[in-house]
């Protein structure tokens, strides 16, 4: 027997902002008029480029305790004092 998963409804997280800041440059000639020898310099802007991918891992832990006495649900009815405890020949 084959029992379809039960869909809860989706928690929707407050949006996070990023701020990308791009810059430009731009250059102004000026010209003034005088004889004019034009020397051209190339530029050469090297651009690297990160990609970035993104992955989802899910880490889950566990923690067990030793839990000493009766243990409730097997017929002992609920935990009763650990040996020591309680009335005994000590106590009046």
């Amino acid at each position: 027997m084959h029992c379809k998963p039960k869909v809860m409804a989706p928690i929707v997280h407050p949006t996070k902002c990023c701020v990308q800041n791009n810059y430009s440059e731009t250059i102004v000639p000026h010209i003034h008029p005088q004889h004019t020898t034009t020397v051209n310099h190339d530029f050469y802007k090297h651009q690297h480029y990160f990609p970035q991918t993104q992955s989802v891992e899910n880490e889950v832990t566990h923690q067990h305790f030793n839990v000493y006495g009766p243990t409730p649900g097997f017929g002992q009815g609920a935990p009763g004092p650990r040996p020591g405890f309680g009335p005994g020949p000590f106590f009046g």
